[in-house]
Parts: C-alpha cells; structure tokens; sequence
C-alpha cells in the first residue's frame, strides 16, 4: 500500500479566498493500519488548487460520506466492519475541520457503501451491498443517530451469476422534495422507488415500486438533474449510463435510453463507478473503472436524452469516485488504485476536462465530499 505520514492540521489560507470561499474537502478511503480514516483537504474554487491537510480522524472502513444539510455534521458508513456494517456521526470542528465521533449504530446489514441525508435533515438512508438492505435513522438534536427506524430487504437475482446471485443494494438518494427514497441495487438490475414519510420516519413502496433496468446491467449510482424532471444510473456491469424521466407526484421513473460509457474500440475489463450532473444541467459525467476515465456526455434540457461527447484519463487508476466543486468550475477525482486525488478543470462551455496538475496523495481514496468552511 503507498505510504502516507499523517500530517499535522494547520490553518491555511488561499490566494483569492475572497472572491471564492475555500472548501474543505472530506475524502473516505479504504486506507488500513495506521493510514485508516478519513483525510481533509483544503479547495480554492477559483484557482482550482488543493492542499492535503491530513486526516480528520481515524475511521474503520469509512468509504462513503455525505454531510447534514444544516448542522456541522459528517456521516459516515463503516464499510469493512463485521459482522454488521455501521454508521456513525461525526462532528466538524469549525475552526480545524477535524471531526469527533457524536455516536454510531448498526447499518442492519453486512457491507454498507452508501449513504444520503434527506432534505430537511430529520433521517440519514443507507444501503448495505452484501445483504441487500436499506435501513433509515433518525437524526437527533445534536446530529447523532437514533436507532435505526425502518429497514426493507431487497430480494431476487440477476443475470450476472457472478455478481448478481443475490440482492445489492448499491446506493440511496433523495429526490429535491424530499419525498421518495430511490434505491439502486446491482444484484437485480433495479431501481427501487421508497415513499419517505418524515413525520412517522416510515418507508413505503411506491405506486410504482421500481424501475427495471437491462438484464445485467447493474445499476449502481444515481443523479438528479437539477430541473428535477430526470435521474440517470450508471449501470456497473454493462458500463452504460440509463436515462430516465421522473415524475415528482408518484416518483415513477421511466426509461428513456441508455448509452455506453466506453468508446466502442475498448476491448478490456471495465466498470463504472460513480456518476453527477454538472450543476448546469448541461453536462453529465460517469467514471470507468478499467478504462480509468471519466466520461462526458451532453444532456438535452428538452428531452433529458444524453449525447456521449468524449472521455477524459482519470490523472490515475481506478476512478471509484469524484465530485463537481459547488461553482461547476472544478471536478475533483479520486483515484483508489493510484492513491491519487486530482483535479480537473470543466470548460463551461462544452463540458471537456483538463488536467491542471494539481494532485494530493491520498490512501485508496473512494469518496470526496465538499463542505463550506463556515465564516468563509
């Protein structure tokens, strides 16, 4: 494993900060041993440079982050602990951006990899790969988690014997209003549509209970677009990115089309990763794991139709993950095979990357997570 020395928190400051506030930036990883944890960056979103600070804490397996929409509080899934995954809260510090473990719970299920925070910030949602499982809490006064309130089991196969002899669910998201939960599971080429009820913390299939992708495909992650008139899933296993148009009423979502992530000359192994819509709506990004790129395609407002218009080299190996910074100037990746973390530059008007040197070494890194450093 590439080594990296903890290095001290200190405060930093970037030229420009004034015109652009700096981020911090939460990066999960499966660092082991004495690297294990979850290491914090510092972003100038208009020069586009990044500092490894080192790590905000010591976390088991923390691989997937999300962050409380109103209250200083990183949530994190313990991934690799067992028998039973966990979720834990941690506070931010305001002044360092270190974190302190508030308290943590069973994830109801073995390998969780995935979790998301409801609008209001009343219930965080995870999803447990290996058994299958999405398991809701509620979030207390002080950002700590309750005992879980709800837990659905997914069930069924796939076509893939080897990666789908069995439910995965791979990802939770909310929809802007906060009222569906929809949860992809690669094990049985679903999306599954959860009606959220906040009020009784409650977890109810919808009228349409789910969308049914390609036998095979997999699905794995799911965005919004920002008019919230469609979702896209990057499938997996047959590395394709499927379209849907969603309506907010019922929470149906309706297959419009589904396009290669690859260029059609690649022979080798792939698969895809994780996937965001630019901030824009123009643009829509999906990362190959294999083909180690990022792909870019163009997204028709009218249609929610995407258009594949090239592929980017991930600066490393194995894109598992990489966010778009909150100004849409900036797309941050990071490389798990490479313990890399680098940045690219988004032309604004055509949605190609550019490479702009900047890099951080960082232990199998697999999430990255922005969060405004407050008085910035």
């Amino acid at each position: 494993m590439h080594s990296l020395m903890t290095l001290a928190i200190i405060p930093f400051a970037f030229a420009g900060a004034n015109a652009t506030p700096p981020w911090r930036v939460y990066v999960g990883t499966y660092a082991q041993g004495d690297e294990k944890g979850i290491y914090l960056l510092h972003f100038n979103s208009e020069t586009g440079q990044i500092k490894l600070e080192g790590r905000a804490c010591e976390a088991e397996g923390p691989s997937f982050l999300a962050l409380h929409p109103s209250k200083p509080v990183l949530y994190v899934v313990g991934e690799t602990v067992y028998p039973e995954g966990i979720v834990g809260a941690y506070r931010i510090d305001g002044r360092t951006g270190l974190l302190t473990l508030i308290n943590q719970q069973s994830s109801k299920g073995r390998a969780p990899c995935h979790l998301a925070v409801a609008p209001a910030g009343k219930h965080v949602v995870v999803a447990n790969y290996s058994s299958g499982t999405v398991s809701m809490y509620p979030v207390e006064e002080n950002g700590g988690l309750g005992a879980a309130c709800a837990v659905v089991q997914h069930t069924g196969t796939g076509a893939n014997p080897r990666r789908q002899e069995g439910p995965h669910a791979h990802s939770v998201n909310f929809d802007a209003a906060g009222r569906f939960v929809f949860a992809a599971d690669l094990g049985v080429d679903k999306v599954y549509v959860y009606r959220y009820d906040a009020a009784e913390g409650t977890l109810a299939p919808a009228a349409s209970p789910f969308a049914t992708l390609a036998a095979g495909a997999g699905p794995r992650h799911l965005a919004f677009h920002p008019s919230g008139r469609n979702a896209y899933v990057a499938n997996e296993l047959d590395s394709t990115v499927s379209a849907f148009a969603f309506n907010a009423e019922s929470g149906q979502l309706d297959m419009i089309a589904s396009v290669p992530t690859l260029p059609p000359d690649f022979e080798g192994e792939s698969t895809t990763a994780e996937i965001r819509v630019h901030p824009s709506g123009r643009f829509l990004y999906a990362s190959n794991r294999g083909h180690d790129s990022i792909a870019v395609f163009s997204l028709d407002p009218e249609t929610g139709r995407l258009t594949p218009l090239g592929h980017a080299p991930s600066g490393g190996e194995t894109p598992r993950n990489f966010n778009i910074d909150p100004t849409g100037r900036f797309l941050i990746a990071a490389n798990q095979a490479s313990n890399n973390v680098v940045v690219f530059r988004i032309d604004s008007e055509n949605g190609s990357l550019e490479l702009t040197g900047e890099e951080v070494a960082v232990p199998e890194p697999v999430c990255v997570v922005f969060s405004r450093i407050p008085g910035a």
